[in-house]
């Protein structure tokens, strides 16, 4: 009988920690994409969407496709 006066107090203060950590991850939208997550491992990541080098690439593939289009540019050699 003795024990639950140390087993109550603890239950309580494990709920509370539980509570606490759950209402962490909700606030900080663990939660939010539920699916995106499980098809994210399917797609290729191949090309990465980074601003930077999207923009780079986009450049390069451009310049790729007027110099193989147009006059030949000078070379370096």
């Amino acid at each position: 009988m003795e024990i639950l006066f140390l087993l109550i107090p603890l239950a309580i203060v494990l709920m509370v920690v539980a509570l606490a950590f759950f209402l962490w991850t909700v606030k900080t939208g663990q939660y939010d994409d539920l699916e995106g997550e499980g098809y994210r491992i399917l797609m290729d990541e191949d090309d990465p969407l980074i601003p930077g080098n999207a923009a780079r690439e986009a450049a390069r593939k451009e310049k790729d496709k007027a110099g193989s289009t147009g006059p030949e540019a000078p070379s370096d050699k």
